[in-house]
């Protein structure tokens, strides 16, 4: 099997898979259609760690960086970040 086509047939694969087909579903019809279980089981394993590495880039961009600031009644920036957990714990500024 060519890289070209293996790269088709993994992407199908991921987007089959995340319209919510299930992968016996999958599996059963990609054997009647003629294919082998060996090339059926690889282009799934890799589209399921394609499909997980995607999931989990997109957590990670989504992921929220909290920040605050505190300024004075001057104005003026007195902290700029979260005191630490041993700070808080000891009351130590």
């Amino acid at each position: 099997m060519g890289e070209g086509y293996r790269r088709d047939f993994v992407n199908h694969l991921k987007r089959t898979l995340s319209k919510g087909y299930k992968e016996q579903s999958l599996r059963t019809a990609l054997l009647n259609q003629g294919y082998s279980d060996v090339v059926i089981d690889r282009a799934l394993d890799q589209a399921l760690k394609e499909l997980a590495e995607e999931e989990k880039a997109k957590k990670e961009k989504e992921k929220p960086k909290i920040t605050y600031q505190i300024y004075d009644e001057n104005n003026r920036l007195v902290k700029s970040s979260k005191p630490s957990f041993w700070k808080k714990l000891f009351g130590r500024r």
